[in-house]
């Protein structure tokens, strides 16, 4: 397949990045810019561009015409740039605190350019390290309660909703996670990575007919529901943190999916630094667990309470169903992000950066474990209380 731009689409440099950066009129005319190429991620530049003096920045961020991690082998739409800029801007508008400004957005060049958030740190990269981040998943349930009650159908109105599911259609980066996150990782496939010591563990995964039947499940429901706005790939590579801020960027998968799938996405992430850490270590990742849930749980039940457009809103055990049936979602989804990042294309830092082989193999060993375990038995998990014995027993 050959890869397909916008008409005047050209990737930036440094240089075309500064001049971009000026033309906005986002520093004085005299300041003395400097820009880096700061992006890690498989899809996109990301530039960051500093005043020499004032030391202020934005970030630009172009989004490719292909995955970095293939190469133009593997072309993907530029109108995911648009989608990411609109989900920025809507997130923002229900949760200001926990998205970052949005300065500019631009479709032809797949441009967007925003808030400097350099003084923070990639959650991922500090949970490896140590930090703790206590306010992280406390924030993160806020984010997910308000996001996505406020782009649901009791947030919106049926109407409006539908409108939105429209304008953010998003096929190409959708059958992303349909074949990376669903469908592969439970076949031979092609794109499947994994080591020599895991063969027998991923064999028997694939002869599993109880998981293949939950995988089936949990892709129709990606694929069919469509709850709510979903940024789509919520992990905690996708979020900046310090001990006092918390902030969600990168939503450039964002669709109308089902509300389990962010949530499900955000604690298998947990999961996988508990999984890596020495026993001794885990309890701080456990709490994140619970509180990322229970704090979803408490603002979601406000906002419903509060803001529901539903006539049915007040109907007795109306938001129980919802709450419960978001839980085992989640559990499910969870599942699949921790079997696809143990074995799949595009694999997690937490495990693979476990130097000790025996240690890194037996880590994933347990993810495979207890991602089937997740995805088979979610509906015998009543509360947060109950997923986290499932967790600890494992691990």
């Amino acid at each position: 397949m050959s890869v397909n731009t916008i008409q005047g689409y050209e990737p930036l440099t440094s240089e075309t990045a500064v001049a971009l950066a000026r033309r906005l009129g986002l520093f004085e005319k005299t300041s003395v810019l400097e820009c880096q190429e700061i992006g890690d991620g498989n899809l996109n530049y990301v530039f960051h561009i500093t005043d020499h003096l004032s030391k202020k920045g934005i970030i630009i961020k172009q989004a490719l015409p292909y995955a970095k991690v293939v190469g133009e082998s593997w072309p993907l739409t530029l109108k995911r740039a648009v989608i990411e800029a609109n989900a920025l801007q809507i997130f923002g508008s229900y949760a200001p605190d926990l998205v970052p400004k949005v300065y500019y957005s631009d479709e032809r060049l797949a441009v967007t350019v925003m808030e400097d958030l350099s003084h923070l740190t990639i959650a991922r990269t500090g949970l490896i390290s140590g930090e703790n981040y206590p306010l992280l998943s406390r924030h993160i349930g806020e984010y997910l309660a308000k996001t996505l009650f406020h782009t649901s159908d009791y947030g919106l109105g049926h109407g409006k909703k539908k409108e939105w599911a429209k304008n953010f259609t998003n096929p190409e980066l959708c059958k992303i996670t349909e074949d990376l996150v669903f469908t592969d990782p439970f076949f031979d496939s092609e794109t499947n990575d994994f080591e020599n010591e895991l063969t027998d563990a991923v064999q028997q995964l694939w002869n599993d007919g109880a998981v293949q039947l939950e995988a089936a499940k949990l892709k129709k429901c990606f694929i069919t529901e469509q709850e709510a706005l979903l940024h789509g790939d919520l992990h905690t590579g996708s979020i900046f943190a310090s001990s006092t801020e918390t902030k969600v960027i990168d939503p450039e998968f964002a669709f109308y999916g089902p509300i389990g799938f962010d949530i499900g996405q955000y604690l298998a992430n947990l999961i996988f630094q508990a999984i890596a850490r020495e026993p001794e270590y885990r309890e701080d990742i456990y709490s994140h667990v619970q509180q990322a849930w229970e704090t979803f749980q408490d603002h979601y039940t406000i906002l419903w309470n509060e803001d529901n457009q539903d006539p049915f809103a007040g109907t007795e055990g109306y938001l129980e169903f919802i709450l419960n049936k978001s839980f085992q979602d989640a559990l499910g989804f969870a599942g699949c992000e921790l079997i696809r990042r143990s074995i799949g294309l595009s694999h997690v830092k937490d495990l693979d950066g476990v130097e000790d082989n025996g240690r890194r193999i037996s880590a994933k060993k347990k993810a495979i474990e207890l991602g089937k375990k997740l995805m088979t038995g979610r509906k015998h998990l009543i509360n947060i209380d109950d997923a986290l014995q499932l967790i600890k027993g494992i691990l």
